[in-house]
């Protein structure tokens, strides 16, 4: 089958690297001039990492294995622990903390270098039913039996199946990240700091990084604040959480910062239309409180691989699972930070009166609701 993908972010190579492996002839349309090297680092849980074994992808040396994540309030009160070591024990395949650019490369690695049409903008559609024939900004032509939007939450070709209807808007919701020289050592532990002011998370990425996330509400205007006034916002913000808050914001400067607004679109009520159908934040975006937008694209190209020649089964298969990924982090955001008192220090403590395996227990069953694959 000869097979267009359109986006070479980690969904769009993934499929790359599936269908080549299962004898299909593939292209890989991409707006950028190159694989992107730039973007901070991700965390991939159980079911992502087990895709990535599936596709045959080296994690050796890439990133930190997460062997717990420890959750605080803002004074630095210990509330829960998610056992992730007990987790990747149970589902055979760990928890991985890897920066964007690195995993990126080993998806990569060993793919022919012509599948790959770098500066190619997607920007019109012709579909059959039968085949499909897609023209880029250049005016050059590409046809194929099967065409894979994985064009991100922005993507054209949702657009170009379903209309401007589909079009991604702000969430009200944003991050600021970045990725850092570690100021301190996390070890194989992530960090996630609950409190009025919004979440604070720290995750070990490998190679001595660290990766850190500050979740938040945006009034209007915030659009035009940079990373100089930013920081000092974060700072007044956040200067007087426990260590190793503190420490973070004392380490930083303007040039770690990277302002990651939270966009959705509606999705779908197909991911499908003749020969042509969506993966990733294309089909499903979601915001990233569960850390599952990365493990999700792979469960979709897993479910994709052995149904190309039947598009409905591929959706039947995913749409319940990513739906619940969605659902579940969007409802995070609704009770995190300043709009509500869930995470003022006297709502947090009841956390720890929980039992100490419930966690790990509610994460686990988590993960087997929005995979497939574990």
């Amino acid at each position: 089958m000869r097979v267009l993908v359109v986006g070479a972010g980690l969904a769009g190579v993934a499929a790359a690297r599936g269908l080549l492996a299962a004898g299909h002839t593939v292209t890989v349309l991409e707006r950028a001039p190159a694989l992107r090297e730039s973007g901070c680092a991700i965390v991939l849980w159980s079911n992502g990492t087990t895709v990535l074994n599936d596709l045959g992808v080296r994690t050796d040396g890439a990133g930190e294995r997460i062997d717990a994540i420890d959750v605080r309030s803002a004074r630095g009160r210990p509330l829960m622990v998610v056992d992730t070591e007990r987790l990747a024990t149970r589902f055979g395949a760990p928890v991985l903390g890897i920066p964007r650019p690195v995993l990126l490369t080993r998806l990569a690695e060993g793919l022919p270098e012509e599948i790959f049409r770098f500066g190619a903008r997607f920007t019109r559609l012709h579909d059959d039913g039968r085949s499909v024939r897609i023209e880029t900004e250049d005016g050059t032509q590409y046809s194929g039996d099967l065409l894979i939007g994985a064009d991100g939450v922005n993507s054209q070709v949702r657009t170009a199946l379903f209309g401007p209807g589909s079009h991604a808007r702000p969430t009200g919701s944003a991050t600021w990240q970045g990725l850092i020289p570690a100021p301190f050592d996390l070890g194989s532990r992530s960090l996630l700091f609950l409190g009025r002011q919004g979440d604070v998370g720290l995750n070990p990425a490998g190679d001595g990084l660290v990766q850190w996330l500050i979740d938040l509400r945006r009034r209007p205007g915030d659009d035009s604040e940079g990373p100089n006034r930013a920081l000092a916002t974060l700072r007044r913000q956040y200067g007087s959480w426990a260590s190793p808050v503190r420490d973070l914001l004392a380490a930083l400067s303007d040039k770690d910062l990277e302002l990651f607004p939270h966009r959705r679109h509606r999705p779908p009520l197909r991911w499908w239309r003749g020969r042509s159908v969506l993966i990733g934040d294309a089909a499903h975006a979601m915001p990233p409180m569960l850390a599952q937008g990365a493990g999700q694209a792979l469960e979709d190209v897993s479910a994709l691989l052995p149904t190309l020649t039947d598009l409905p089964a591929y959706e039947r298969s995913r749409r319940r699972q990513a739906m619940l990924a969605s659902t579940v982090a969007t409802q995070g955001v609704a009770i995190s930070g300043p709009r509500t008192l869930f995470q003022s220090e006297a709502a947090l403590r009841g956390a720890t009166l929980l039992p100490q395996h419930l966690a790990t227990w509610s994460f686990g069953m988590l993960m087997r609701g929005v995979s497939a694959r574990l």
